[in-house]
């Protein structure tokens, strides 16, 4: 029985922190083992504000790396950096031109990071949605694994299969039925852990944006940074540690990173830490996000230490990509009307 598959991807700016991890890459890891998965670093998409290029080199390996660490399977799971398939900026092209813009002008991250830029705004930041769509069409992918915060944008990659090319140029069978050209994509959304928030802002989801590094525990942090950052971390007064609180979302985000990470789960955490105080729950708490983080490190570790490995996986996962994605491109080729490539 065919798998079905799953693509899913992280843009190499900037360290990757346990947001990134729980709710996203350890999710992976899972699905790998029940689905035909595709992983990508989106190295494209890291390039829609200004960059430097020395360190998005150094970024995008060090984050195809942290996915093998992580629990990746190159053997299981097809791990490729996006730049490396061409398929997506030319299929991305094909999309554009037949996307309306008032559909790109009303995302919300659009609008969110165009005020933050100014009139230094790319035509790349107001595009990069649909190359997304692109990310997603070229691989068939029958689910794609998305937060709250990007529905809108696998709505859209949706909405530009279905309405913008295959009802307008699906080809037909022999009984007059459309033929899709593209695949429409579900989304999968991930329950437990799926939205990690900051810690000087249990109201704001952990972001590798935000200029405060006291915000984040990134995965490579050593130890006594861990403790130190958790032990700066916003808390309040009251004594105990509750979940479902609306007055205390800091509360409620550092004993769900307990609970998750000890492997206690949401019920024994919340009865273990009910009476509480913040002076014995942080160190707690530091050690154990220590201890989770201690095999990806050493995991990390050796990887870093053999870079020929990591190029061989990233050729083999690229070789497999481009083979899947040129299929999907010539077919929309066609479609729109272009001649075969010899």
């Amino acid at each position: 029985m065919q798998r079905a598959r799953v693509l899913s991807g992280v843009q190499p700016t900037g360290a990757l922190h346990l947001g990134n991890w729980l709710g996203a890459i350890r999710n992976w890891v899972d699905l790998q083992k029940s689905h035909d998965t595709f992983f990508c670093v989106v190295d494209l998409h890291a390039i829609t504000v200004p960059h430097d290029a020395e360190v998005l080199a150094r970024d995008t390996r060090n984050t195809a790396a942290l996915y093998l660490a992580c629990g990746i399977d190159p053997d299981e799971a097809t791990v490729f950096v996006q730049s490396h398939v061409s398929a997506h900026s030319e299929l991305c092209w094909l999309l554009n031109c037949v996307t309306p813009l008032n559909w790109l002008e009303r995302m919300i991250q659009f609008k969110e990071k165009a005020v933050k830029q100014g009139d230094q705004v790319s035509v790349g930041l107001l595009d990069y949605p649909v190359l997304m769509a692109a990310d997603i069409l070229l691989y068939d992918a029958d689910l794609v694994p998305v937060g709250e915060d990007q529905k809108q944008h696998l709505e859209l990659a949706r909405d530009i299969a279905q309405q913008r090319i295959n009802a307008r140029f699906a080809p037909r069978d022999a009984e007059g039925e459309p033929i899709p050209v593209l695949k429409v994509p579900e989304p999968l959304i991930l329950k437990e852990g799926a939205r990690v928030m900051s810690l000087t802002d249990g109201r704001s989801k952990m972001s590798k944006s935000d200029p405060n590094e006291g915000s984040r525990v990134n995965l490579l942090d050593p130890p006594e940074v861990i403790t130190k950052k958790v032990k700066r971390a916003k808390t309040d007064p009251v004594m105990g540690l509750e979940f479902g609180n609306p007055e205390r979302p800091e509360t409620d985000n550092l004993l769900g990173l307990y609970a998750l990470l000890s492997g206690k789960g949401r019920d024994a955490a919340a009865v273990e830490c009910a009476e509480m105080g913040w002076g014995t729950f942080k160190p707690l708490l530091a050690e154990t996000l220590v201890e989770a983080l201690r095999p990806i490190q050493e995991r990390y570790s050796t990887l870093s230490a053999d870079p020929a490995e990591l190029d061989r996986v990233l050729k083999a996962g690229s070789e497999r990509a481009n083979a899947v994605a040129q299929t999907t491109l010539e077919r929309t080729r066609e479609a729109l009307g272009f001649l075969k490539s010899n």
